[in-house]
């Protein structure tokens, strides 16, 4: 089998419309290759959600490596203020266009790529390399990843480190690795009090006015200073609504919502007892009664830099001569998925425009992320175990 050229394979997944959760045969056509490349594929779809698991090398090895991405997309918007066809996967002026460019359609064909060759030309038989690639990372993740792992932990499947390939590059390829994701929750707070006319405000309890008053508060509230490997916690307040179509009633009830992005200082269950502390105190001044809902997207999480990290930086290193920022910016991945199976890192593209219209990529980016990738995976897997073999360089963080 020849060797596997990333950027056409780029754009034969970008020629397939996987707006989340269709599937649009870019999961096929990934199957098909990976099987013909000596991987042992297993479809994981659940309720409707195409997943994939590809291994190479024996179930157990001594050595698994993983890799995580997905193939699908967020819509592409107005298709018509597109420069190129969103779908059309066109290579133009040394970039590749369309949906998925960046995010991340270009990685997962960099890792697919870097896989089939390393298993082409390498056959350490305690060895193994595993792939995760998912349908659902642009949705609420129920049945994506989430649903590979739990499958993985029935059938005595399991990665000892996993790189997952998203774009975590500002500027330059290399110039940074995301070693954690901060934790996010969105809480939905119910503020009710007694609806009145506007003109006699003694007669109603208003809700309004005692929301407004708690989400100054929370808004204004210092919760920490930042830690070592993250910065400071944000809540943001994201939209206050009451229905009230009439000028002159106090409505009974309004609702807001507010997203915090939090580091590891916090929990969700740390920051819901906060909220509702902050509540009851408001209720107690106000007598407006408070319900507090959260949605909780994923816990913050850090892989403290020691081998797995220090094995990614020297691949780039290698590959590009840049020493990668070792970051925990940005929002959710499926790196919070992952962490609870094994030690995770993510590193990919530059990411500028990602979710944007005319997504794009530099073509030669495609192919160094490849490289890259390949490296991380013979240095890997390719030389010999370190004393109390390969597992000992996967200690969590």
């Amino acid at each position: 089998m020849t060797q596997i050229d990333p950027v056409d394979l780029s754009a034969r997944l970008i020629r397939c419309p996987t707006v989340t959760p269709a599937e649009g045969e870019a999961l096929q056509l990934l199957e098909a290759l990976l099987t013909s490349g000596g991987f042992e594929c297993h479809r994981v779809d659940r309720n409707g959600i195409a997943n994939l698991f590809a291994r190479w090398g024996p179930k157990g090895a001594l050595r698994t490596f993983g890799f995580n991405g997905h193939t699908d997309v967020v819509p592409v918007g107005d298709a018509a203020a597109w420069t190129h066809d969103p779908f059309g996967g066109q290579i133009v002026d040394g970039q590749l266009w369309g949906r998925g460019a960046t995010d991340m359609k270009t990685g997962v064909a960099a890792f697919v790529a870097a896989a089939v060759d390393f298993a082409q030309q390498a056959s350490p038989s305690d060895a193994a390399i595993i792939l995760t690639i998912t349908g659902d990372e642009e949705g609420i993740g129920a049945d994506g990843t989430r649903a590979i792992l739990d499958w993985m932990e029935a059938t005595g499947e399991r990665m000892d480190v996993c790189l997952v390939g998203e774009p975590t590059c500002p500027e330059r390829l290399g110039d940074m690795i995301k070693i954690g994701r901060r934790g996010a929750l969105m809480a939905r707070i119910t503020a009710t009090g007694v609806q009145g006319h506007s003109a006699y405000p003694h007669r109603a309890k208003n809700p309004l006015t005692a929301l407004v008053r708690l989400l100054d508060g929370l808004a204004s509230h210092e919760l920490d200073k930042g830690t070592a490997h993250f910065d400071p916690t944000t809540l943001a307040i994201t939209t206050i609504d009451t229905g009230n179509t009439a000028d002159n009633v106090i409505p009974a009830r309004a609702v807001a919502k507010v997203n915090i992005r939090y580091n590891d200082a916090h929990s969700s269950a740390s920051l819901d007892a906060w909220l509702r502390s902050e509540a009851a105190r408001m209720t107690a001044e106000t007598g407006i009664s408070f319900e507090i809902a959260l949605d909780v997207w994923g816990e913050s999480f850090v892989t403290q830099p020691g081998p797995l990290v220090e094995l990614v930086a020297a691949a780039i290193k290698a590959e590009t001569g840049l020493m990668p920022e070792l970051s925990t910016t940005g929002g959710t991945s499926d790196a919070r998925f992952v962490r609870g199976h094994c030690p995770v890192v993510e590193f990919g593209l530059v990411g500028k425009t990602m979710h944007q219209v005319d997504e794009r990529i530099e073509v030669a980016q495609i192919v160094g992320l490849k490289a890259i990738y390949g490296r991380i995976l013979r240095d890997y897997l390719a030389k010999a175990a370190p004393a109390g073999g390969a597992k000992a360089m996967t200690g969590r963080g």
